[in-house]
């Protein structure tokens, strides 16, 4: 027996060695899922399987390569040539070689959000709807959905009840906005995400030249990660590849149910509960034991996640022992929870010795990092919000990248505006619009018409040059690698001079970003990975445009970096920490105000819920504030229905909460602390101010000598009043925190009188 097959639980091993027929692996949370998958691809290889015969799909590039990095490990260099990657970027891959079939360049596009935005955004104006009735956002996520339930324009127009939703929305032409951006995109030669998915789909359905069957021979075994995330659309390109003549092939699928949250996304929770009468003979694995958690954590997640009816039962269990209790903060306000949590993880740092790499804070939606990060900044705590501007989409390197993708694709017109006047070379907005509605009213791109459009002499010769610069773009990057390429490209366009003249600190940075995109290019060129026996890499800049447009945020962070991450539980799934907090849970907050109108809705937040407390390693902590401001407004809410589902037996004693008893945590000695320069008052004790019950006194009412109360600081006197009438201030000694004095502006204040 293998000596990788030692370091498996029973169910694992069986899991890993059951290689014939379709397979379901439940992979509870911390159970060894990807230990399972690596070892599976490289037990198929140690007992003769060619690497290129089996196909791994996962849905971020990071998880693809850490895969191929441990299988490589047990097998060595062969594990690199294995089909490993993001569903994305496999069936790119796929339709590079195929587009033609389906009328499309092999040298095809990839239009990213923005890309499809401006698309739209061009298709509003022309038909001259109101762009507040037809936001971009909005129309992109309505044709991203029909397109993940395979639903093409024709087909939209022609369902009833789809036509019935738009004319309840007010929106009645989106049909018509589909149709365009779908031929808009067919005419640039481009394709979106979605288009990548759906397009192929359409090559297997079709089966132009018996393609389907030449992948599933190619094929042989098929892998899919985090399967609960898939969609109609996965799925449904799963069982072209994977079911032959309706029996199903050696498909394996690994996921849980329990952790299915991207409905939103289009994920669909019935692709794993119905797997099992989709296809016959399937076997089941259940890997039931977390290795990540202790016992308190992983029974609270039992015991929150039995609650939900639909889902495929199991039984989470851990030998790490009992571990530290479930701690539990009740704050007055946002503001204070955030205080406390810094309190919290200044405590934890400095009696547990944990890193900040070590805890995570995280949070229903992004915009509540804001007072977390506020009070880690305060204390000099090092963080970082995971979510922010992504490297690929700052401005020179978006810039750079169109030039790029210009070269390879000149009919992508959204490529094509972005510089087509950058750095500037005397091609006006009115000239640009006067290109593409010509374009628009020949039924070609903007590319075929540029010397077509009657200009004047100075943008015609302008024009003239800008396509004798892509020409001979394109001519370098037909003789050259993709370094050589851009290089070329960089020097040409005069990008470098541009940036070069720029000696702003902000200029500086942005020729820095810059050079990073060229030192990646370097990189992707000096990478000499194999994928196949008969595939050379393909070093092509064609090739480097498709790996850097199919990037994920995930892909771009740094696991070493010593901060302490803030980011929401969406984002937080396939991680660990050894300390979690999970912050605002509140009823309307987690669960979402925006998914408490089904029993379908509410299990998902449920299911978010599980995810976010079983990324904890050793400490949890739960947190809500009684008082929050969200759109401006103060909200009071009950605290989260969560709370409640969890067992007293795992949670510290001491306030109740919605009738049990939890304990209100003790942040750490009330006492002066230094940290770095900054020196830190007594922290506030917490008040019993029931924000329910606390009513305003108008302002106007607030005189010197009166008893108020103060949702934050509790009771005080009225010491002194002065200013105008209209911006009244009084000074106020609290005796809740030891009669310190505030001064407050009355007309902003929200004071009871006593």
């Amino acid at each position: 027996m293998a000596t990788y097959l030692d370091e498996l639980n029973d169910v694992q091993k069986k899991a890993v060695t059951t290689t014939e027929g379709p397979v379901l692996v439940i992979a509870g949370p911390g159970s060894g899922k990807t230990r399972v998958l690596t070892y599976r691809i490289a037990h198929l290889i140690e007992t003769g399987v060619a690497p290129w015969e089996i196909l791994t799909l996962t849905f971020t590039n990071k998880a693809a390569r850490e895969m191929k990095e441990r299988i490589t490990h047990v097998v060595g260099d062969k594990g690199n040539r294995v089909w490993a990657g993001t569903f994305h970027s496999i069936f790119a891959r796929i339709l590079r070689v195929e587009a033609d079939k389906i009328g499309y360049p092999s040298s095809f596009t990839i239009y990213d959000t923005s890309d499809s935005k401006s698309v739209l955004t061009s298709i509003v104006k022309e038909l001259n709807l109101d762009p507040k009735v037809y936001a971009v956002n909005g129309l992109l996520k309505r044709i991203s959905s029909a397109k993940s339930n395979i639903i093409p324009p024709k087909a939209y127009a022609a369902d009833a009840n789809l036509m019935s939703q738009d004319r309840m929305s007010k929106r009645p032409y989106l049909h018509k906005i589909y149709e365009k951006y779908t031929a808009r995109c067919r005419r640039a030669g481009a394709m979106d995400f979605d288009d990548l998915l759906f397009q192929l789909y359409v090559l297997l359905r079709t089966n132009p030249d018996n393609v389907r069957e030449k992948y599933q021979r190619r094929f042989k075994y098929i892998l899919v990660d985090e399967f609960q995330d898939t969609n109609f659309l996965q799925y449904a390109i799963l069982k072209k590849l994977a079911v032959y003549e309706g029996s199903p092939m050696n498909i394996c699928v690994v996921g849980d149910d329990a952790q299915s949250i991207y409905a939103f996304r289009g994920a669909t929770i019935d692709n794993i509960l119905e797997l099992e009468n989709d296809l016959k003979g399937l076997q089941v694995f259940k890997l039931e034991q977390n290795y990540r958690s202790t016992e308190h954590i992983v029974q609270a997640a039992n015991e929150v996640i039995q609650r939900n009816k639909r889902q495929i039962q199991k039984k989470i269990w851990s030998d790490k022992g009992a571990g530290h209790k479930i701690k539990v903060i009740k704050a007055v306000s946002d503001s204070e929870e955030g205080k406390r949590i810094a309190d919290s993880i200044l405590e934890q740092k400095s009696r547990h010795h944990l890193s900040n790499s070590e805890i995570a804070i995280l949070y229903r939606t992004n915009a509540q990092s804001r007072v977390f990060e506020e009070y880690l900044r305060r204390y000099n705590l090092l963080y970082r919000v995971y979510g922010g501007l992504s490297f690929y989409q700052r401005k020179e390197v978006k810039d750079f990248i169109a030039y790029l993708r210009l070269t390879i694709n000149p009919h992508d017109e959204e490529a094509l505006k972005r510089v087509i006047n950058y750095p500037k070379r005397g091609i006006g907005k009115a000239t640009i619009d006067k290109i593409s509605a010509h374009a628009g009213a020949a039924g070609k791109t903007m590319w075929a018409v540029l010397t077509e459009v009657p200009l004047s002499a100075r943008a015609s010769k302008s024009i003239a040059i800008f396509r004798k610069l892509i020409l001979s773009f394109k001519e370098q990057a037909a003789m050259s690698n993709a370094f050589d390429a851009a290089h070329f490209i960089a020097r040409h366009s005069t990008m470098i001079k541009t940036l070069d003249e720029d000696k702003t600190v902000e200029g500086l940075g942005r020729k820095e970003n810059f050079n990073a995109v060229l030192d990646g290019i370097k990189e992707f060129v000096e990478n000499d990975e194999l994928l196949d026996e008969a595939t050379l890499p393909d070093k092509s800049l064609a090739s480097y445009i498709q790996s850097i447009a199919l990037h994920t945020d995930l892909d771009n962070e740094s696991e070493n970096t010593d901060v302490i991450t803030l980011m929401s539980v969406h984002a937080a799934k396939g991680l660990e920490f050894k300390s979690i907090y999970v912050v605002g849970l509140e009823e309307k907050l987690f669960p979402s105000s925006m998914s408490m109108e089904t029993t379908e809705q509410i299990d998902e937040e449920r299911r978010l819920f599980y995810v976010a407390i079983t990324r904890a390693k050793e400490y949890l902590t739960l947190s809500f504030a009684n008082s929050r401001y969200r759109f401006g407004k103060m909200a009071y809410n009950e605290p989260s229905r969560f709370l409640d589902e969890i067992s007293p037996l795992h949670l510290e004693q001491g306030v109740p909460v919605k009738g049990k008893i939890v304990k209100e945590v003790n942040t750490g000695p009330q006492r002066a602390r230094v940290v770095g320069n900054f020196k830190r008052k007594s922290a506030a004790p917490t008040f019993r101010v029931d924000p329910a019950n606390f009513k305003p006194s108008p302002s106007s009412s607030i005189q010197v000598g009166m008893n108020v109360l103060h949702l934050k600081f509790g009771e005080g006197k009225v010491l002194s009043i002065d200013g105008g009438e209209s911006d009244r201030i009084a000074t106020i000694a609290f005796k809740d925190i030891g009669n310190e004095q505030k001064r407050i502006v009355l007309r902003f204040a929200k004071l009871q009188v006593l």
